[in-house]
């Protein structure tokens, strides 16, 4: 493709670059340009991309994209902002792609990985049509897995990715939307079909700074989208939603004012019932994942699945046979008469929602092991640790994701919210052992849940990512504990 192509809709300024310049790919990582691509030089929170300009232009970049005016001869294209450039440049050279699909974006703190999870089953079960997948737990062509390393991928990654879903013969995707991907011009130049809002609570204000600026964030996604579905309950819901650019479907399981709402609601320990209503009708609803949380999660996708014409009675018939998210809620094998559950909650407001979900189903202590990610927003910490004192029967502190900081000094802003809780608690910094003490010293009847890293089968310590999957760790304690080992 040629230069003058890929620049398409972006404003550019070139030097001693040719427009007729053939493109061969693009590319932001310098490690990873080939010859003939065209180098965006992005200004990042930890590196700056101009710096690598010329490792790029070594390996062979035809033209360099850039903010700053480099100071060598070119060729280079200035841009005002380069990475929304890279957004716009992905989209041209890859074919706009998304134009291809009905592309379904959901953005919200808690809810994004399960709601995504059933509105792809609701696509396939009811079109019978294959569907793209984007999302923290992996990113999916119909039912290929690929890896995924952010929520929502860089911009060229996840335009490169869509292209191979059109070719793969996907004719929906639907996709997380993070507010970090919204603020960082990852999803820029993509019409979404639909864009659902399921909730807000308090994180990444590292990143955001306050609950407005992260609110605003959010917003953004409701004015690129022809369509959107919005929980009515959220007190956020004004705030995100009042600038939204097209009609929106609001739900809501406690108001009649909501174009979709939940009735006679039923929680039991094998998932949700209830009544789905709206103006035209109502339907009866099962969808076998337990907690309050799950009504929303279903409602957003029922909300969604009406918004792409599909009939309140097949969304429902296809809940009925759907199936969870890898580490929400989910459920690991035991060696006796107790329960352990693995889920990915990192929020105050996540961690309340699945222990009185978990509340609901424990004969005897409910049980949490926990920590808090390093380099990430404090002010949480000590919050998750006055939730677990409140909710929880025992609460075991750990090390989750510590990055750059010590472990032991995230763990005491964490024992600060649990000062004057008398919850009987137990520090272990090291989380492998943490697991197996747990395990080690349940009583019958007793919830384990092991909270935090859900679908994540590493630890970041430093700069390092460890594999440490918590269902193998649990696996290996109770073999032991079989073989008559450590426990025993």
């Amino acid at each position: 493709m040629k230069l003058k192509d890929v620049l398409k809709e972006i404003p550019a300024v070139m030097e001693g670059a040719s427009p007729d310049t053939e493109i061969n790919g693009i590319c932001y990582d310098s490690r990873k340009a080939r010859p003939g691509d065209l180098f965006v030089a992005v200004r990042g929170y930890e590196s700056d991309g101009h710096r690598f300009i010329p490792a790029a232009r070594a390996a062979g970049c035809a033209a360099v994209l850039c903010q700053e005016r480099p100071e060598e001869e070119g060729p280079w294209v200035c841009t005002p902002d380069s990475r929304l450039a890279l957004a716009l440049a992905a989209r041209n050279f890859y074919g706009s792609p998304a134009s291809e699909m009905q592309v379904v974006g959901i953005t919200g703190t808690n809810g994004k990985t399960t709601t995504a999870v059933l509105v792809k089953q609701m696509l396939e079960t009811c079109l019978g049509a294959k569907v793209g997948l984007v999302g923290s737990v992996c990113n999916m062509i119909g039912d290929e897995e690929l890896h995924a390393e952010h929520t929502t991928p860089e911009s060229s990654d996840l335009q490169a990715l869509f292209r191979q879903m059109v070719d793969a013969g996907c004719r929906c995707c639907v996709m997380e939307v993070s507010s970090h991907s919204l603020v960082l011009h990852r999803v820029a130049g993509v019409e979404f079909a639909v864009g659902v809002f399921t909730n807000l609570s308090q994180d990444h204000l590292d990143f955001h700074g306050t609950m407005e600026e992260y609110a605003k964030a959010k917003a953004k996604l409701f004015r690129q989208c022809r369509q959107a579905a919005a929980n009515m309950d959220d007190p956020w819901y004004s705030q995100v939603l009042g600038e939204a650019a097209c009609p929106v479907l609001t739900y809501s399981a406690t108001s009649d004012r909501a174009g979709l709402s939940a009735r006679d609601i039923r929680l039991s320990a094998d998932g949700v019932r209830f009544c789905a209503l709206e103006e035209s009708g109502l339907e009866r609803v099962f969808l076998g994942l337990p907690g309050q949380f799950s009504v929303y999660n279903a409602l957003a996708a029922i909300a969604c699945g009406r918004l792409l014409g599909l009939s309140l009675r097949e969304c429902a018939g296809a809940l009925a046979t759907a199936r969870g998210a890898k580490g929400r809620v989910e459920p690991v094998p035991t060696d006796g008469d107790y329960n352990i559950f693995i889920d990915y909650a990192v929020t105050p407001d996540a961690m309340e929602n699945v222990l009185t979900t978990l509340r609901g189903v424990t004969r005897g202590r409910l049980v949490i092991l926990f920590g808090c990610g390093g380099d990430r927003d404090r002010k949480k910490r000590s919050l998750m640790g006055e939730i677990a004192c409140r909710l929880a029967d025992y609460v075991v502190v750990t090390s989750d994701n510590p990055r750059t900081e010590e472990p032991m000094a995230i763990i005491q802003e964490i024992l600060a919210g649990m000062e004057k809780s008398r919850t009987p608690r137990k520090v272990i910094e090291n989380r492998p052992e943490a697991i197996r003490w747990a395990i080690e010293n349940h009583r019958p009847g007793d919830v384990i849940l092991l909270c935090g890293k859900g679908h994540e089968d590493y630890q970041i310590i430093g700069k390092e990512k460890i594999h440490m999957d918590e269902r193998e760790i649990v696996a290996q304690v109770l073999a032991e504990r079989a073989a008559g080992g450590r426990g025993k």
